[in-house]
């Protein structure tokens, strides 16, 4: 007899004379427990517009009253609503095996989401629907559950005084927290600092949400988010609109359960985008901890700012954002959990986009190395040279610039080479390991020094003599001088003591 026959047997013989115990769970303390899944507010909010979303909202309201004795939140939607049997069954548990095939607009996984979601954030969950024509409510109040210990929810009769009810319309749906505790920080008594903390909180949630559903709300006719009245702009992670940004051709991965769809961007330079569009690209957590993929269920974000463990981030590759797609259909191949904000690479999909990822490092790295050569090519008069060697990268003042030159010339040799020497101790000074933590952690803002009209005009005067003496043309002067500071940082200014020194001349 095989190893496997003697284990089917055993079984069979287990299941005939074993005995059978109710193991079902104590409501009280199991309900509790679905509070720590681990959801945020963001998260949770994201969780019950999936529901609207999957069921064919066009506009989905979010209402917060913070400043009230009992503060609330209320999720309203447009959807094709529910009768009282769905909305319980809605409100039930583990509503649906995450195994059963869903649509591909379903953006559901579990059947755990309004649940889970909603007692993560508060204690009372009121759930109120309205489908051809009849309305129906439905109440998780958890200190009731407690009290009971009993998997009932309660149905009331009469609508009238649940708050933002009279906002629902002839159809849709209306999630409605109460009882805040887990969003108030344990602040309970002051209403002016607990309305602040949940104002924060709510603020903060509105980048998340522009950015999960922004392919959602990019067009207007599909979907409408609105906070407190005011629309939610959708936030493109990819800056697709901005001339600047590149985009290598979609790939596709023909995998058993569906074809993930795999798309690279490179973001453009700080400098091409204007300073609000470049931070609000890069979120709270900068554009440092937002590179790598992007992962989307039913065009729904799920994780972003994540290598998957195949590279690190660094400054060097932080312009680099992959979007990948895939259909609900592979939940359980990406190990998509409960929150959907965590997912794992499946083998086949990890070598694929290794592969992705030594050609996109290649196009960021780009972009700011090619940026920086100009900084330091000769024939652009920089203020100060590159060197390599054995391993290892040195910068110095470029002594041969015409504004120190210029200036070296106008010395009696005895101070010569004292000036020298100074411009040399500058250098050797470099501040690299400043430098190294200021580039690592916000690049773009650090920015060069201004300086004063007198040191600008002696630049200036200085380098366009020696470009003219070398037989360049006037526009040939000033592309070199553009591209590198002082000139740079103050060009206004340049343009204008160029202008100037060239009539002079002419003058003469």
């Amino acid at each position: 007899m095989t190893r496997e026959q003697t284990c089917n047997k055993h079984s069979e013989h287990m299941h005939r004379t074993s005995r059978r115990a109710d193991a079902t769970p104590h409501a009280a303390s199991l309900i509790e427990g679905l509070r720590d899944i681990g959801y945020s507010l963001d998260t949770a909010i994201s969780d019950i517009i999936d529901n609207s979303i999957t069921a064919g909202a066009r506009q989905i309201r979010i209402i917060t009253e913070a400043c009230i004795d009992k503060p609330l939140i209320a999720i309203i939607d447009d959807g094709e609503g529910m009768t009282e049997d769905e909305l319980i069954a809605a409100m039930r548990p583990g509503s649906r095996s995450p195994l059963a095939n869903r649509d591909e607009p379903d953006l559901g996984r579990f059947g755990l989401g309004l649940k889970s979601a909603s007692f993560s954030q508060c204690r009372r969950l009121t759930v109120v629907s309205r489908k051809d024509g009849k309305t129906s409510a439905a109440v998780w109040d958890l200190d009731d559950v407690a009290e009971r210990n009993e998997w009932k929810v309660q149905l009331p009769d009469d609508f009238a005084g649940i708050p933002e009810v009279g906002q629902l319309g002839a159809r849709g749906t209306l999630v409605l927290w109460q009882e805040l505790d887990r969003l108030t920080g344990g602040v309970s008594h002051n209403t002016a600092k607990r309305a602040e903390i949940i104002n924060r909180r709510i603020s903060e949630t509105e980048w998340h949400l522009r950015l999960v559903f922004h392919r959602f709300t990019e067009d207007t006719k599909l979907l409408r988010i609105l906070l407190n009245g005011r629309p939610l702009r959708p936030l493109d992670p990819f800056a697709r609109k901005n001339h600047a940004t590149i985009s290598d051709p979609e790939e596709k991965l023909a995998l058993g359960r569906g074809e993930v769809a795999i798309q690279s961007f490179t973001l453009p330079h700080h400098r091409q985008m204007s300073k609000a569009d470049w931070e609000d690209i890069a979120g709270p957590d900068g554009h440092l901890k937002s590179q790598g993929f992007y992962l989307y269920r039913g065009r729904r974000l799920i994780l972003y700012g994540t290598w998957f463990g195949l590279c690190r981030q660094s400054e060097l590759t932080k312009l680099c954002r992959v979007r990948i797609d895939i259909p609900n259909s592979m939940d359980a191949d990406w190990k998509i959990d409960v929150k959907k904000s965590s997912a794992q690479l499946p083998p086949v999909v990890r070598d694929r986009l290794r592969k992705v990822i030594e050609r996109i490092q290649d196009g960021s790295k780009r972009t700011y190395r090619k940026r920086g050569q100009k900084l330091v090519d000769h024939e652009r008069l920089p203020m100060w040279n590159r060197s390599q060697a054995e391993g290892q990268i040195r910068y110095r003042p470029n002594t041969g610039h015409p504004a120190f030159a210029d200036f070296a010339e106008h010395l009696p040799p005895d101070l010569r080479r004292g000036f020298f020497n100074c411009i040399a101790l500058v250098g050797a000074s470099l501040p690299i390991e400043s430098l190294h933590a200021d580039m690592a952690g916000a690049a773009e803002q650090i920015v060069p020094d201004r300086v004063d009209e007198d040191t600008l005009t002696q630049a200036v005067k200085a380098t366009l003599s020696v470009l003219l003496a070398a037989r360049k043309d006037i526009k040939e002067i000033m592309a070199l001088m553009k591209d590198v500071d002082p000139f740079r940082s103050a060009w206004e200014d340049t343009q204008r003591i160029v202008a100037a020194t060239i009539e002079s001349k002419e003058d003469e």
